[in-house]
């Protein structure tokens, strides 16, 4: 038993990421789809972030926590997709171990992040509504950095437990991970049988935040519909209505895509099934919540309008 001692997490200096297809012409279509994808994230999200700072009248907490958002979407989508892409141009597979540990870190802590800030956002809607009254005192400017901090605080923490003890474990079960970015559970899967037990610490943790923050959003918005169902005008529950709804979808959208990939059964779990869900919860919030947040927001179309008035959004 001493001579089959388990290679030690130092032997492994790469890790080789699963390839969408191995002919050339699909790998160059694959590049040009998710080059496609990201620029019109860059785009979108370049634009909130455009609007929010270069106009004053956006400087409100609710433009403020869209602004963290975008930061975070771009944060998101440029951890995965630039590695995917280029991987598909040259022909390869390979990550290096420092890339794989990095891809990790800031997958986690971007994804903790975002959840942290759409429940802080959903206690932005439901201050504006249930209790207008109070709107400047409980979200100043003070009261609202301290939330977006503790958002970012809370990512952070989470990526360092996750990805010390992920990288922590020996991998004797080769380096090839079957998804195209470095992502836990497929990393768990190549370490030593029960050795993936350590995760169960950081994992309980990030439930437990997950289930917090879930909870939190479902009562706030309870709430907020008991309000607006309460509002004597029709106007004022339409005017309620258009600002939680892209709120409500954004997190409808990546809860659903998130909590699908992790918990689907395991007797409809196949390689490709796991690839496309994956593409679905980390590529597509990204890529779409701009469009979301600006398609019922006047506001923001008329502050893009002014950035850009010969380009988009052209006047009839």
């Amino acid at each position: 038993m001493g001579s089959s001692k388990m290679p030690n997490i130092s032997s492994v200096t790469e890790f080789l990421l699963l390839a969408f297809t191995d002919t050339r012409e699909l790998q160059l279509l694959h590049f040009a789809l998710f080059l496609g994808i990201y620029l019109a994230a860059l785009l979108g999200n370049g634009l909130i972030l455009s609007a929010v700072a270069c106009h004053h009248h956006l400087h409100t907490p609710m433009y403020f926590f869209l602004l963290n958002l975008a930061l975070l979407d771009l944060g998101c989508i440029s951890t995965t997709l630039p590695k995917a892409m280029a991987n598909a141009l040259w022909d390869t597979r390979a990550i290096s171990y420092q890339g794989c540990v990095a891809q990790v870190f800031f997958f986690v802590f971007l994804v903790v992040a975002e959840y942290s800030l759409l429940t802080i956002m959903a206690y932005d809607r439901y201050v504006a509504i249930c209790k207008p009254l109070h709107y400047g005192s409980l979200l100043g400017s003070r009261a609202c950095a301290q939330m977006a901090a503790a958002a970012w605080g809370s990512g952070i923490l989470t990526a360092v437990l996750h990805t010390a003890n992920t990288f922590s474990l020996p991998h004797c079960r080769g380096n090839a991970v079957d998804q195209f970015f470095c992502e836990i559970p497929q990393i768990l899967k190549l370490s030593c049988s029960d050795a993936y037990l350590k995760e169960v610490g950081p994992l309980v943790f990030t439930v437990s935040l997950g289930c917090g923050c879930f909870v939190f959003i479902v009562v706030s918005y309870v709430q907020i519909f008991r309000a607006v169902l309460s509002m004597p005008s029709c106007q004022g529950r339409h005017k309620a209505f258009s600002t939680c709804l892209p709120h409500l979808a954004v997190v409808s959208l990546f809860v659903s895509t998130a909590v699908f990939a992790y918990l689907k059964p395991p007797s409809i779990s196949s390689p490709s099934l796991d690839l496309v869900v994956t593409l679905l919860y980390s590529v597509l919030p990204p890529a779409v919540n701009p469009l979301i947040y600006s398609m019922r927001n006047q506001e923001l179309k008329n502050a893009v309008r002014k950035l850009f008035p010969y380009i988009l959004f052209k006047h009839p």
